[in-house]
């Protein structure tokens, strides 16, 4: 049988255990709670905007439908601004697709650069399109189109970038930016209108 001191010996390991248990959940959620104000306080201090991208000018030479088949060589201006004052960007790779009804027609690729804070960088693009075969509906579409003078088109931006806040830079991570209808004129009188881009991370 046991005795007065063992049975106080038994009731303290369990009691003693939880206030372990207690301790170790308190600590961490101290932890979250201060990484969670540290992160805002870095995001209210970084103050992060949105990147905007906008098509500024676009042509198409020698657009040209043969037996649903395309050729054609496009020249786009596309504006890249990063309004923040302090984020900067590391452009690992960029990419530029246009397409119609969801069918690419072309891609071309920028070489990587770094685009500091508040800075606007103009990149120019010339995806050419090479005897590109056409579903028969999207042959059948820009077909009319070209009759009519202007071809409604998407362009689609597709990057690698990473974030450079002071000395931390950011893991890589995909841009995407979509351009539409970007309006292209096969008539050199017409003026082209600037295309603004959704963006999305």
């Amino acid at each position: 049988m046991a005795g007065p001191a063992s049975r106080s010996s038994a009731q303290k390991a369990p009691s003693s255990r939880s206030g372990l248990l207690r301790c170790i959940a308190i600590t961490i959620l101290v932890l979250v709670v201060l990484t969670g104000l540290a992160v805002l306080i870095i995001w209210l201090v970084v103050n992060p905007r949105r990147f905007q991208y906008t098509i500024e000018d676009g042509l198409v030479h020698g657009f040209d439908l043969n037996h649903n088949h395309l050729n054609a060589s496009f020249d786009f201006a596309i504006r890249a601004y990063n309004p923040n004052s302090k984020v900067s960007l590391y452009y690992d790779s960029i990419e530029v697709y246009v397409a119609y009804d969801d069918q690419t027609l072309a891609m071309d690729v920028v070489k990587p650069f770094f685009q500091p804070h508040r800075n606007a960088t103009r990149l120019e693009v010339k995806p050419v399109a090479r005897s590109v075969p056409l579903l028969d509906s999207v042959s059948e579409d820009l077909r009319l189109e070209k009759t009519s003078g202007d071809v409604e088109l998407v362009v689609r931006v597709k990057a690698r970038i990473r974030f450079k806040v002071g000395a931390w830079k950011s893991t890589k991570c995909t841009m995407k930016a979509t351009c539409s209808p970007v309006v292209l004129h096969l008539s050199s009188s017409k003026v082209f209108d600037r295309t603004y881009c959704d963006e999305d991370f």
